[in-house]
């Protein structure tokens, strides 16, 4: 409840991040109104700043001490009241007293382990942010500050493509290659399809990006899949022998990296999702799951 009483507290709080202006952004939406522009940062990059506390109308302020805390936190939408910290680092700004004009602390949370990626997706958040406490004794004062991790990977070691085929008995019988299994976020997916035995009549083929988010835990899971992208690959009847090129350009998308299983909380993946409708309208489908990773830019 602390913050809602913020407005009725003679007392204003800045929190300022030291070369804030140079950082990398990212637009964060906060509701369906409001977009919050927050500063990246990488894994084990320290987190330093000031806080400046200014009394309002030259009243003073009497409190029980001022903390600053470095928070890493899950949030499940379905679960609002409980939230997993994951990482909490705290430092005192000052002791109990009495504040008459405007004061501003120093912080500096040194070489900070962030060894998860910030996300937001439908039903869950990880966020990291700093929250400064006034305490007082009727209601805290609390103000806190986003901030959006991003974690590189190493590119994979091994990068296997992936050949699969699809068939109807006596019917159909395609095979589909994609030149690897892993990709990073602004990569190219390159593939072929080949039409090895077509005797039914294929209408079009699309191919499809679909995330699929899994939160909490088995009884309680929940499923969430969204197509990123789907476009058309094929529009009229393939014959025996034909081969499509496939070229899917990812940087212009908004992809996370595969998230899989984040503090026992949540997961992430991506597929490719290869559908085929025939001239009844029906579709047959095959998913392929890739893995996403995020390198460093440029």
């Amino acid at each position: 409840m602390a913050s809602y009483f913020g407005f009725a507290t003679p007392v204003d709080i800045d929190i300022r991040l030291v070369g804030e202006e140079e950082r990398k952004t990212v637009e964060v939406k906060q509701d369906k109104e409001r977009k919050e522009t927050c500063p990246v940062y990488y894994d084990g990059e320290s987190v330093t700043g000031q806080v400046t506390v200014r009394v309002r109308d030259g009243k003073k302020l009497q409190h029980d001490g001022i903390k600053i805390e470095f928070v890493g936190s899950i949030e499940l939408f379905y679960d609002r009241g409980n939230h997993s910290e994951f990482l909490s680092m705290a430092q005192e700004l000052a002791a109990p007293g009495e504040m008459r004009q405007a004061q501003t602390f120093d912080f500096n949370f040194k070489n900070v382990e962030k060894q998860y990626e910030s996300y937001q997706g439908i039903n869950v958040k990880l966020r990291y942010y700093i929250r400064v406490t006034i305490s007082r004794r009727l209601a805290d004062v609390v103000r806190e500050k986003e901030l959006w991790v991003h974690s590189y990977r190493m590119p994979p070691d091994s990068n296997n493509s992936i050949k699969m085929e699809v068939g109807i008995e006596d019917c159909l019988h395609i095979e589909f290659e994609y030149n690897k299994s892993k990709y990073h976020l602004k990569d190219v997916i390159v593939g072929k399809i080949y039409f090895l035995l077509v005797r039914i009549k294929i209408k079009h083929m699309e191919l499809s990006i679909i995330r699929r988010e899994t939160t909490g835990a088995a009884p309680n899971q929940y499923n969430e899949s969204e197509t990123i992208t789907k476009f058309e690959i094929m529009d009229g009847a393939p014959v025996r022998g034909e081969t499509i090129p496939i070229r899917l350009f990812l940087g212009g998308f908004e992809l996370t990296p595969t998230f899989r299983d984040v503090n026992k909380k949540f997961s992430t993946r991506y597929y490719l999702n290869l559908v085929l409708v025939d001239e009844e309208n029906r579709r047959y489908f095959k998913q392929q799951e890739i893995t996403i990773f995020r390198i460093p830019e440029n």
